[in-house]
């Protein structure tokens, strides 16, 4: 069975296409449900409203996510609210952001 942890980590690897910050220490998952079948559904949200990449990164999760062995169909929901703020950083993201010049 596939597990949380396996998500977070391929998480880790899908950027976002304006900030050199991966879309876990982001804060932009909001839910990853996982079902006894191995059906993966991640609520996520990104950064701004007007992004004009939210498709491809919707479907770079997606992808990334299959690619995992056990899980089966995967659904991304991108919703805006709530909507996105530097609160929802990890303590990783917020470290990077300062490195690169960011007041957060």
């Amino acid at each position: 069975m596939i597990k949380r942890e396996d998500i977070i980590e391929v998480l880790k690897t899908v950027y976002d296409p304006e900030i050199p910050v991966n879309i876990w220490d982001l804060g932009l998952i909001y839910g990853i449900e996982i079902e006894d079948n191995g059906d993966v559904e991640i609520t996520m949200t990104l950064t701004a409203p007007g992004c004009p990449l939210a498709s491809s990164v919707t479907y770079m999760v997606q992808d990334k996510i299959k690619a995992l062995r056990g899980v089966g169909d995967v659904k991304v929901n991108l919703v805006w609210d709530p909507p996105w703020s530097i609160d929802k950083l990890t303590e990783e993201g917020r470290k990077k952001l300062k490195e690169l010049g960011y007041n957060v």
